[in-house]
């Protein structure tokens, strides 16, 4: 299929870094903190479990997000593994032209850091995820 009938995704390189001003409810939690990442499917990414740095937790792994081309925005959130379940901590929803900016000026594979503010599901802030992102070049057979 050519471009015009079928639009090609992108793919994001996601390193998710760290978690800093946590509210302080969710300090106990620090080592059962995990980071899902959609992209307007039902499609999830997920980091393994946070390591606890001083009262911060880090992750510093990388993930690669395939992004439909009808894609929107790219969720991020933060989830605490406990005993009875998962529970929400925060969430930030990034629009896609955010990563794609830089793509834009002709700058692919170019890493950009990032922090964005987490809100919960009232809407209170839950704390800044630190992470960088990269917009991988896809190949002339599609491929990236």
């Amino acid at each position: 299929m050519d471009a015009a009938t079928h639009p090609r995704k992108r793919t994001l390189e996601l390193t998710i870094s760290s978690l800093d001003e946590l509210r302080e409810d969710w300090k106990p939690a620090l080592k059962n903190l995990y980071v899902a990442v959609r992209a307007d499917s039902i499609t999830s990414y997920a980091t393994g479990t946070a390591e606890d740095c001083g009262g911060n937790s880090s992750w510093n792994e990388t993930l690669v997000v395939e992004v439909p081309a009808h894609a929107r925005s790219v969720t991020l959130e933060v989830k605490c593994r406990n005993s009875p379940g998962v529970k929400d901590v925060g969430v930030a929803r990034i629009a896609v032209t955010d990563f794609l900016s830089g793509a834009a000026a002709g700058s692919d594979e170019c890493e950009r850091y990032l922090s964005y503010a987490l809100r919960d599901w009232e809407g209170r802030r839950s704390g800044v995820l630190n992470f960088s992102v990269r917009v991988k070049t896809p190949l002339a057979d599609g491929t990236s």
